[in-house]
């Protein structure tokens, strides 16, 4: 097999980092480059200043942004060594800190609008910094990779979701039915509402990450690697096993989220509903048999409520019961086996000693 298909391979199963000399320059960024330049046009929007009512204005401003970013690009094509029109076809620190600064630069100078101009230098670094994060740990391939074996990894889980779910359906019956339940999110919206969901999804996310640690170091050595895994693989192995079961606990929060939305449409009826949130709530209008069902957006916005809480209970569970973790680190040990065997071939390929390459060396044999 050839070098470029074993690196093929590991990308496709989520492991980019397995390829030796992996980088951020020639690897992550530098693939991410149509995307980060389609990025880099539509920013040319910067330059508008909403408060000229001048359209010609506004128009000359954005022409003025493009020759100046194109300008600074030229002009860095030159200090590079590449011709003054050119494309880059890898990019190095230089380019992403143009990246960065050109767009953030040109809301400052087409109107002094500083507020805007730290806006986008924040919204840049974000952005590097989630490109980075879904290409280096190839997020999109370990999605595929786990989603093709997630019934499977959902079978593992079984015993744990019999355990768990009784006594979690039992007490979010119980609560759902109280109206001071229903009062508290019914009356949060808007943001208040979504950072309460969300700190429940990062609480869920810490509690299944802090033994992933533990379990890379399981899987390293139920695996019997011939060359031991350096720290960047260490963790893209890490991103495997941390997406493997965060799409284990979403498949149980939307599972018990349409439940209650399915039960308490049912059951909870437009008088009751407005009898405990003292307020006409808002209707979803679904007939059936000449009734109108309690569709609301209160009911929407409790079930998810409740199905967040699920989510949180159900992770914390996975990381409390010794019988699932058991389970998983050897379905995730069976199905990564031929991929590490793979590596060893990989390495004996490359001549071996290549096992102790830096992840920080430049370039990879075959790309």
């Amino acid at each position: 097999m050839e070098i470029t298909d074993y690196e093929r391979r590991f990308r496709s199963a989520g492991l980019p980092n397995l390829i030796e000399g992996y980088s951020a320059t020639e690897d992550v960024f530098t693939r991410a480059l149509p995307f980060l330049g389609l990025v880099f046009v539509v920013e040319m929007l910067g330059a508008v200043n909403l408060e000229w009512e001048s359209m010609l204005a506004n128009v000359a401003a954005v022409g003025g942004g493009l020759l100046l970013m194109l300008g600074a690009f030229a002009i860095l094509n030159v200090i590079r060594g590449r011709p003054f029109a050119s494309i880059p076809r890898k990019v190095g620190t230089p380019e992403l800190v143009a990246f960065v600064v050109l767009p953030s630069a040109l809301p400052l100078v087409f109107g002094g609008q500083w507020r805007s101009a730290l806006v986008t230098l924040a919204g840049q670094l974000l952005l590097l910094g989630l490109v980075y994060l879904v290409i280096a740990y190839g997020v999109f391939s370990i999605v595929r990779w786990v989603g093709a074996r997630f019934v499977t990894q959902l079978r593992a889980s079984l015993t744990l979701m019999v355990r768990a779910l009784p006594l979690l359906l039992f007490f979010a019956l119980v609560t759902f039915f109280t109206n001071e339940y229903w009062q508290m999110f019914a009356s949060t919206k808007g943001v208040r509402y979504g950072v309460a969901i969300g700190l429940f999804g990062l609480l869920g996310a810490a509690f299944l990450m802090v033994r992933i640690p533990s379990g890379v170091e399981d899987l390293e050595r139920e695996s019997h690697l011939e060359v031991p895994l350096h720290r960047a693989q260490r963790v893209n192995v890490g991103v495997v096993i941390f997406v493997s079961q965060a799409l284990q606990v979403l498949f149980v929060t939307a599972a018990v989220g349409m439940f209650f939305v399915v039960f308490g449409t049912l059951l909870v009826s437009l008088p009751i509903q407005r009898d405990w949130i003292n307020a006409v709530p808002v209707l979803y209008d679904v007939p059936l048999v000449g009734t109108r069902l309690g569709l609301t957006h209160e009911l929407l916005r409790v079930a998810a409520g409740t199905a967040a809480f699920s989510g949180l209970y159900y992770a914390v569970a996975m990381v409390v019961d010794s019988n699932y973790r058991d389970e998983f680190v050897t379905g995730i040990t069976d199905e990564m086996r031929e991929t590490f065997a793979l590596r060893g071939a990989y390495l004996r390929s490359l001549g071996g000693a290549v096992g102790s390459t830096p992840p920080a060396a430049t370039g990879s044999s075959g790309r």
